[in-house]
């Protein structure tokens, strides 16, 4: 399981004037920059809801529904992952004194387990007990308000939305996501898809800062938005994403190796992990360490097995993400605009080693590009 050997201490900040220094910290809150502001929720002691506000400042949907409210701890699981991928260096939380114990123990074990720089703000010139319980077997500073928060610098303003903000983006690469053929896993060392000469459709580079925006934004479950990334820049099939274990990804996110021992398509390759992407493979990765302590798991599945989650297809359109379209008929003038027709995801053999591996259904989507027509092995009589 992952630990930090050496956390830093906690820092405690009595501050009872608590306007000034507390619109300090909520302006010091930028995620990409590493520093996130927790402002908890009022009126309860529950620890999975303390979780979820914590995600929801890393910016992600919160509340968790696919955990039992019971259980908290795969939104600590969670909560730990996404700062150490992030990364997050820097968690500051408001209101410290009107926590429960639990909540602080949750908190101090959060430091523990990714090094965070912990800032607890108590807003009243005396500790409560439960606080000073928790502090007397921690180790933590008390500096003076005005020196933290005069350090907290507001982030610069968002740049202005993209053009693509609201738009559904159609990348060649999810063309050939579906597939019904079974992959195994195997343990090869697998070249890099480059020397089998292979590869994926490129994204243009606006493009893919707008899909890793969606991939952040879009969840809080790392294995979903880990391997919708990964069917972004690999072209690869649902059924060559399922053989990729935890240890099949590069310990510096560089690379990630997928498999296909029957040679279905083609073959097991390593491809590299474009810099959008490894955060969120870390997060998965991460995910799995923290709870298991292995890495033999397959790296886009959930180890607490959540209900009730979309399937990657579904989650890709939940994003206003899919492969091009069939094209649509014009529309004459003086008619009303018809809805968009759902997504059609098609299935192509462009990757298939083989012609008849695979009936192919491209339902009139256009096929990926570079895409060749295989010969038949024999003709037809």
């Amino acid at each position: 399981m992952l630990a930090c050997p050496h956390p830093p201490p906690v820092t405690l900040v009595l501050d009872p004037d608590d306007v000034t220094h507390t619109r300090a910290a909520l302006a010091a809150h930028d995620p990409s920059g590493g520093r996130i502001t927790v402002h908890p929720t009022p009126a309860t002691d529950s620890t999975f809801t303390l979780a979820c506000d914590i995600l929801a400042a890393l910016g992600k949907p919160a509340p968790l529904t696919a955990y039992p409210a019971s259980d908290p701890r795969p939104a600590w699981t969670l909560c730990a992952a996404w700062t150490l991928a992030g990364p997050v260096t820097h968690l500051t939380v408001l209101r410290v004194h009107l926590l429960h114990q639990r909540c602080l123990a949750e908190l101090i074990a959060l430091r523990s387990r990714t090094g965070v720089r912990l800032a607890l703000v108590c807003h009243q010139r005396t500790l409560p007990r439960t606080l000073e319980r928790t502090l007397a077997r921690t180790q933590h500073t008390v500096p003076d308000a005005e020196a933290v928060f005069s350090q907290q610098e507001s982030p610069d303003d968002e740049p202005t939305a993209n053009v693509l903000r609201r738009r559904w983006i159609s990348l060649p690469a999810l063309t050939t996501l579906m597939s019904w053929e079974d992959s195994p896993a195997c343990t090869c060392a697998a070249p890099l898809a480059s020397e089998r000469g292979f590869t994926p459709p490129a994204i243009p580079a606006l493009t893919e800062q707008e899909v890793a925006r969606r991939l952040h934004a879009g969840t809080a479950h790392p294995y979903l938005a880990a391997e919708l990334a990964t069917a972004c820049f690999t072209a690869a099939s649902t059924s060559q994403l399922s053989t990729a274990r935890v240890r099949d990804a590069a310990l510096d996110g560089s690379t990630v190796t997928l498999h296909d021992r029957h040679n279905v398509r083609q073959g097991c390759m390593t491809h590299p992990v474009p810099a959008w992407a490894r955060a969120l493979l870390w997060v998965a990765a991460f995910t799995h360490l923290l709870a298991t302590g292995t890495s033999s798991d397959k790296l886009f599945t959930d180890p607490y097995e959540p209900t009730g989650l979309p399937y990657l297809t579904d989650f890709a359109e939940q994003l206003k993400l899919r492969p091009p379209q069939p094209p649509r008929p014009k529309r004459r003038k003086n008619t009303r605009r018809r809805p968009p027709p759902p997504t059609v995801w098609p299935l192509s053999n462009a990757h298939h080693h083989l012609p008849w591996i695979t009936p192919e259904d491209m339902r009139g989507c256009p096929q990926p590009p570079g895409y060749k027509p295989k010969p038949q092995p024999y003709a037809m009589l």
